[in-house]
C-alpha cells in the first residue's frame, strides 16, 4: 500500500502506524494550509487529562498559501512552552529521560518554517522508533488514487475517529502514565507512546493496522 499523508508535528499513533505499514510513504508539499490540523498540533496525555499543543503560525496576507511555505511565529516561545508541557506530562514516564537528549535539540534551534521542523523532528522519531521506511515528497497535488494507494492527507484529523476513515486501524492498548486515573486514551501524540513504552514502541505500533 502506497500512502499519502500531510506534514504533522508529533504525529498521533495512526499516522506512523500507517507509515509503518506502507510500502512507500509520500508527504504531500502541494497542498493549501489548513487551521485545526496535526500540520502544527498534536495531543499529550497530563495530569490534567488530553491538552493539544498548538505551534503559533504566521499565515501573511494571503489567503491561500502551501503549507510548505508557513512560516513559524516568532511573538511567543512556543517551544520553551511546548518542552515544559512535555516535562510535567511525561517527567515521571519510563523512558522520558532516555529521549530527552534526542528531542531537546528541537527546542532549542530556531526554525524559520512549519514544514521544515516537522519534517525534522518526524525523521528523529522515525529513527528513535528504529522505523526502517523511505519517506518521499509529492511532486503536485494528486487527486485520483488507485487500488494500492490511500490518501490520508485529511483523513488523519482531530475532529476524525481513525476508526472511521482507516477500516485497517485497530486499537492497541499500552502502558500510560495516567492510566488509572483515566484509563487508557488511545491515539495520542507519538511521544506519549515513545515516552511510556520506549523501544516496544515499534511492535505496538505494527499490531494497529490489520491488513
Amino acid at each position: 500500500m502506497n500512502v499519502w499523508m500531510s506534514v504533522a508535528y508529533l504525529a498521533p499513533l495512526h499516522y506512523y502506524a500507517r507509515m509503518l505499514s506502507a510500502r512507500n510513504v509520500f508527504i504531500e508539499q502541494h497542498d493549501n494550509y489548513l487551521k485545526q490540523t496535526y500540520r502544527n498540533r498534536c495531543q499529550i496525555v497530563t495530569g490534567n487529562g488530553v491538552i493539544p499543543l498548538s505551534i503559533p503560525v504566521d499565515k501573511g496576507e494571503s489567503v491561500k498559501c502551501l503549507s510548505r511555505d508557513i512560516r513559524l511565529s516568532s511573538h511567543t516561545d512556543w517551544q520553551t512552552l511546548h518542552w515544559r508541557s512535555l516535562v510535567a506530562a511525561y517527567n515521571s514516564s519510563p523512558f522520558f529521560e532516555y529521549y530527552t537528549d534526542d528531542l531537546l535539540p528541537f527546542y532549542e534551534k530556531k526554525w524559520d518554517f512549519l514544514f521544515d521542523f516537522n519534517i525534522s523532528i518526524q525523521s528523529k522519531i522515525l529513527e528513535l522508533i528504529d522505523a526502517e521506511i523511505t519517506v518521499g515528497f509529492t511532486d503536485d497535488y494528486k487527486t485520483a488514487f488507485g487500488e494500492g494507494e490511500l490518501d490520508l492527507r485529511e483523513g488523519i484529523h482531530p475532529k476524525k475517529m481513525p476508526e472511521s476513515e482507516d477500516p485497517a486501524y485497530r486499537v492497541v492498548p499500552y502502558y500510560q502514565v495516567f492510566d488509572q486515573k483515566f484509563g487508557f486514551i488511545p491515539n495520542m501524540s507519538i511521544v506519549d507512546l515513545l515516552f511510556n513504552m520506549g523501544p516496544e514502541s515499534k511492535e505496538v505500533l505494527k499490531k494497529m493496522i490489520v491488513l
